[in-house]
């Protein structure tokens, strides 16, 4: 009787064991080594897909109970089966407010990120504010927001429209330790970007007359340092406004980049090296490859 017990108890745990390691994400960031992995192995049709695998839930943050921002909207995986996610900071751009950049909140997390657009302090602040309060935007979500605990606050990543793709760079700037940055059709009157350490993807578009690639993205780009994991992208039939709605372009880019560098997810390079071609979306791309090396 107690050999058939033990048989039981040991059948038991090793059910366990297969059931631990089967769960949803678990399997693939055990296989790879890299416990930061979150989700399946990703397809051309996943990283274009309007909603990856992850349920999203949002909650709204007043801004009458942060400082240094204009409160915003946290969306989060609503699974704790993986553990902790990375996380990215949105700000929207001159005289906007979150609603321009709202599409971007559950496509990221659908992923497997918690995502915050943000408000701004005022529709008028510069590049240089925007990326004082993104940054803020970070220590509130990883101290003091209701899904903090849900959060790596070792993996973050910062975006932005047109001044918030400026302060986006103001906020890689000022703190090197995040782990990826993507303005979108920024504007700022720095074009030089030396002290950057963090893998930056810069989006243009072709289109553009408030934040001309000439003048605005492509300085961008080519003045981060030479070392720098960083890419270049020119959306084709795009203008400066092409980022406030849903695109799949920007979103399949956005996506692999921040798996790549927020999670370490090499499984996503795929979609960066080679660089791709041009296409109907896409007017040019430059970057370096292969990344991380």
């Amino acid at each position: 009787m107690k050999r058939h017990l033990a048989a039981a108890s040991a059948a038991t745990a090793t059910a366990a064991c297969l059931a631990l390691l089967l769960a949803p994400g678990v399997q693939a960031a055990a296989s790879a080594g890299n416990p930061y992995e979150r989700g399946p192995a990703p397809t051309q049709t996943s990283v274009e897909a309007l909603r990856g695998p992850y349920a999203v839930a949002e909650t709204s943050v007043s801004s009458l109970a942060v400082t240094g921002f204009g409160g915003g909207t946290i969306y989060y995986p609503t699974s704790t089966a993986d553990g902790t996610f990375g996380a990215v900071v949105i700000s929207p751009g001159f005289t906007a407010t979150q609603s321009s950049i709202a599409w971007l909140g559950p496509r990221l997390a659908s992923q497997g990120f918690v995502v915050f657009t943000i408000d701004t302090l005022t529709t008028l602040d510069q590049p240089d504010s925007r990326g004082r309060q993104l940054l803020a935007a970070l220590d509130h979500l990883t101290q003091r927001s209701t899904v903090r605990g849900r959060v790596d606050a070792s993996r973050l990543g910062v975006m932005g429209h047109s001044m918030g793709g400026g302060g986006t760079l103001e906020a890689a700037k000022s703190r090197p330790s995040l782990k990826a940055a993507v303005p979108l059709t920024a504007w700022n009157t720095d074009k030089t970007w030396p002290e950057i350490t963090t893998p930056t993807l810069v989006i243009g578009a072709d289109g553009d007359t408030i934040a001309p690639v000439a003048t605005h993205s492509e300085p961008f780009y080519e003045n981060l340092p030479g070392s720098l994991d960083k890419a270049y992208l020119e959306l084709n039939g795009a203008t400066h406004f092409t980022p406030n709605a849903s695109n799949t372009t920007i979103a399949k880019y956005s996506i692999s980049w921040l798996k790549r560098f927020i999670d370490d997810d090499t499984r996503y390079e795929q979609f960066l090296c080679p660089l791709p071609r041009p296409s109907l979306t896409i007017e040019e791309y430059r970057g370096s490859c292969p990344l991380g090396s």
